[in-house]
C-alpha cells in the first residue's frame, strides 16, 4: 500500500535526523507539510497556516495561521477531537474549508500559549519535543539543517505519523497579542 510505505519511508528519514536541543527552537517558524500519505497532508496550508512560534519560558504557540499579509494569529483547536480533526483531512483540503476557517478564527484565537516545549526521548535519542496541554498530541523535532527543522506528529493512539518542516524567520510578520 502506498500510503504505508510512504509512512515508513519519512519515518526512516525522520529517524535519521539529528537530535534538537529544546533552547534551539526559540523563535518564529514558518512551516510546511512534507507529504507522508497521512490523511492531514495538505490540510493546514489549505488553512493559512504561518507556523510554530516558541517562547523562552518553553512554551508555545503550536498553530499560528496567517490572518492578514502583516499579522499572524495564534490558534487553539483544543475543543476539536484529534480524531476527528484527522477523519475530517479529505474536507480540509477543500476551497470550503478554507472560507469557513477564515471566519472561524476569531473564535478560535488562543488566549495564550497551548503547548510546552521540552526535552523527550524518541527511539533512544533526547530532542525537542513540543507536548500539546489540551490534546493528546506530542510533535517530535530533528535536525535538517542550521536552519530547518522536521517535525512528526504522533497522537496517541494511532500509529500514523503526520510529518512538516519548520524554516526559522528572521524577520516576522506582527503578532497578535492574546485577546
Amino acid at each position: 500500500m502506498k500510503t504505508m510505505d510512504q509512512q515508513n519511508e519519512t519515518i526512516t528519514w525522520f529517524r535519521s535526523l539529528e537530535p534538537v536541543q529544546p533552547i534551539e527552537m526559540l523563535g518564529l517558524w514558518k512551516g510546511a507539510g512534507i507529504p507522508s500519505g497521512h490523511p492531514l497532508d495538505g490540510v493546514l496550508e489549505n488553512l493559512g497556516w504561518f507556523g510554530k512560534r516558541f517562547h523562552a519560558d518553553m512554551r508555545a504557540d503550536a498553530l499560528l495561521f496567517q490572518w492578514r499579509p502583516d499579522r499572524l494569529v495564534a490558534i487553539d483547536l483544543g475543543f476539536v477531537p484529534i480524531g476527528l480533526a484527522i477523519k475530517a483531512g479529505p474536507f480540509g483540503r477543500t476551497g470550503l474549508a478554507r472560507g469557513g476557517f477564515s471566519y472561524l478564527q476569531k473564535a478560535c484565537r488562543a488566549r495564550g500559549t497551548i503547548a510546552s516545549l521540552k526535552l523527550r526521548t524518541l527511539e533512544d535519542a533526547a530532542t525537542a519535543a513540543m507536548i500539546y496541554d489540551r490534546q493528546p498530541v506530542i510533535d517530535y523535532f530533528g535536525r535538517i539543517n542550521d536552519q530547518e527543522l522536521a517535525g512528526m506528529m504522533c497522537v496517541e493512539g494511532d500509529t500514523r505519523r503526520f510529518f512538516f518542516k519548520l524554516r526559522r524567520v528572521d524577520t516576522a510578520p506582527r503578532q497578535n497579542t492574546y485577546t
